[in-house]
């Protein structure tokens, strides 16, 4: 009986592509409660001292993209989560669409042995690369879930979490 296991490299549980759908499925549904956001309340509705849904979102779209820029070996850029255009919904979603853009342009050019080594993102936050796009779905998920709970209480139903 063989008892050896071979080390692989390779992914073995998702791959880049399943990845990266995962993560525009995410990234469908959280578009789309900022289409459900009543523009006026972007940047004024807050609750148990939770920063403005619009606050949020720039800081969703200050990652995504520069950070999958940088994954694909492009300069880090520094943090801006203060973004002009972002300043009304269709800003906002004008820039969420740009963003997905980028992002599928980005992930095309990291290597798969990319995911594997270890980055600096932004100049700030140690990891490896697989552990820091996690990281950006995860910070995306926990976002979301504070829009549905600021959606709620403004009396309007959110999208359906299961529906990206």
């Amino acid at each position: 009986m063989n008892t050896t296991v071979k080390a692989t490299t390779s992914p073995i549980v998702i791959t880049p592509a399943e990845l990266l759908a995962h993560w525009q499925g995410h990234r469908d549904l959280t578009r789309r409660v900022i289409e459900a956001f009543p523009e006026e309340q972007l940047y004024t509705y807050s609750l148990g001292g939770m920063r403005p849904f619009g606050e949020m979102v720039q800081e969703l779209l200050a990652i995504a993209a520069p950070g999958t820029k940088q994954i694909a070996g492009e300069p880090a850029e520094e943090l801006n989560e203060h973004l002009e255009q972002a300043k009304t919904k269709a800003g906002m979603l004008a820039l969420w669409d740009e963003s997905t853009e980028e992002l599928n342009r980005y992930w095309a050019q990291i290597p798969e042995e990319r995911f594997r080594e270890r980055i600096l993102a932004f100049g700030q936050y140690e990891g490896t690369v697989w552990s820091t796009i996690l990281y950006f779905i995860d910070n995306e998920i926990h976002h979301r879930g504070q829009g549905y709970v600021y959606l709620r209480t403004l009396g309007i139903e959110p999208p359906q979490f299961w529906d990206r």
